[in-house]
Formats: C-alpha cells, sequence, structure tokens
C-alpha cells in the first residue's frame, strides 16, 4: 500500500486553503471546491459505484505480492483469533482457538502447527481420560508436520492459503451501498456495505491502489485488519530438530 507521505498530506491542505482564502478575498465567488472534496487527491475510486469498487478491491488484493491479516473469524462456530502474514508461496503467523495458540507455518504444500505443552494437553489423553504430560511435553515448542490427508490440513491450510482466504472473505453480502469516507490509521477509505451492514463492511483504501484495509463480516463472523500489502517476508522449513512427527491424527478443535 502507498501511503501519502505526512508531510506532503500537510502542505496540500495548507495549499488548499490558502488558495480558499485568496478567494475569499478576491472575491472571485468560486468556492466550491473550499468545501472539500473528500475524494481530491485520492484514486478515485470513493467516485465509483459500490459494486465496482468493490470490484476494484477484490482485483487489487489478488494482484498483490503479500498481506497481513489480523483479527477475529468466527468458523463453524469457533471463534479464532489470526494475525498471519501470506504471500503466494504461503504464510506464517498466530491462530487463537478455544484450546489456546498456536503457530501455523506453511511452504507450499508443507504445512507445520506449533504449539506449547499447555495446548498439547488439551488433546493428549490416556484411555482412561488422563491427561498425557508425557506426550504433551515431547510436543511442546515443536513443528509439528501435518499430513496431507489429516483433516487438520483441510481445516487450517486455508488460514495460510493468501487468495483462498481473501476469496472467501472479500465478498459482501446483499445490496451493495456506500457508507461515507473514513479514516484508517491515518489513510482515507470509502465504506461500502452489504444490507446496510448487516452483510458486512468493507473499508477500502482511497491512497495509491485501493486494497481493503478493513473488513466487519456478516452475521457477526468476525474483524478483520488487512495491512502491509505488497511487502514481503521471509518463508523458512524449520530445522529437522525442531520438528516432529505426531505419528496419528491431529486434533481439530
Amino acid at each position: 500500500m502507498t501511503a501519502t507521505p505526512l508531510g506532503r498530506r500537510n502542505g496540500r491542505s495548507l495549499l488548499t486553503g490558502a488558495l480558499c482564502a485568496g478567494l475569499v478575498v478576491t472575491g472571485t465567488g468560486v468556492l466550491a471546491g473550499c468545501a472539500g472534496d473528500p475524494d481530491a487527491g485520492t484514486n478515485g475510486v470513493g467516485k465509483l459505484s459500490p459494486d465496482k469498487i468493490q470490484s476494484r478491491t477484490r482485483t487489487a488484493a489478488q494482484g498483490a505480492s503479500a498481506v497481513r491479516l489480523a483479527g477475529t473469524v468466527v468458523s463453524n462456530g469457533t471463534t479464532y483469533t489470526l494475525d498471519m502474514r501470506l504471500k503466494d508461496e504461503g504464510g506464517t503467523g498466530s491462530v487463537t482457538s478455544r484450546s489456546g495458540t498456536f503457530r501455523l507455518l506453511r511452504i507450499d504444500d508443507h504445512l507445520y502447527l506449533k504449539a506449547n505443552a499447555e495446548f498439547w494437553g488439551h488433546q493428549e489423553t490416556d484411555d482412561d481420560g488422563s491427561v498425557d504430560t508425557d506426550a504433551a511435553h515431547k510436543l511442546d515448542g515443536k513443528y509439528v508436520k501435518v499430513p496431507s490427508g489429516d483433516p487438520t490440513y483441510r481445516r487450517f491450510s486455508g488460514f495460510t492459503d493468501k487468495d483462498v482466504l481473501l476469496d472467501g472473505l472479500l465478498t459482501l453480502h446483499g445490496t451493495l451501498s456506500t457508507d461515507g469516507h473514513h479514516d484508517r490509521n491515518g489513510t482515507r477509505t470509502i465504506r461500502i456495505t452489504g444490507d446496510k451492514g448487516s452483510g458486512g463492511t468493507l473499508d477500502v483504501s482511497l491512497e495509491g491502489s485501493p486494497y481493503p484495509l478493513r473488513l466487519v463480516r456478516a452475521g457477526n463472523a468476525g474483524t478483520l485488519s488487512l495491512s502491509a500489502w505488497g511487502k514481503d517476508f521471509a518463508l523458512a522449513e524449520p530445522d529437522k530438530g525442531e520438528t516432529v512427527d505426531y505419528g496419528q491424527q491431529l486434533p481439530t478443535s
């Protein structure tokens, strides 16, 4: 995302103020622009129809090489708190669910899950139902390679897949409309909504590429911030000493 430097924005505001003051003094009467055009100096997306804004922001997101996604997602009745960095080759970051916090790392088709003993303690039980602390401690802080046929792979790999995740998230439901101009961490945005908000809301950048910056999902299904568009980051396979074979089906909670 290309943000407008603070100095440039301040300079632009000062220049606009000076011009408006000059028009008043000279009595030209040309004051329409002095009321403040919210789309002045933007990428122009704010002047488009809601459907075109959604189309433009989806295209921008799909064309970006990387993104950081943070917030909450509700899926199948479970709330996940995410802080993920994603790109075409994979992704990495943390996920918090009812079982605790764990890390995900995917490089191409290789998916790893890393968690502490407390997390694994919720999953590991003996035949009598007691916690298998030995097994939990063996997995503590290790990268557990998830077999591609395991249900956990299918469930969690989507959190590391940029295209799959964005395609599923960046869709508003119902009739689209605009909901005014806003500001997201110093970046001007235009907000679009589905069914006046019940179908979700999306704040789209008016500076540089029209990337989506904030999403409120329909049906109270989570709120997400999207940032670091196009900023690359490193992905590397963990050392062999850091990995372990789980040896059975992984938990899906």
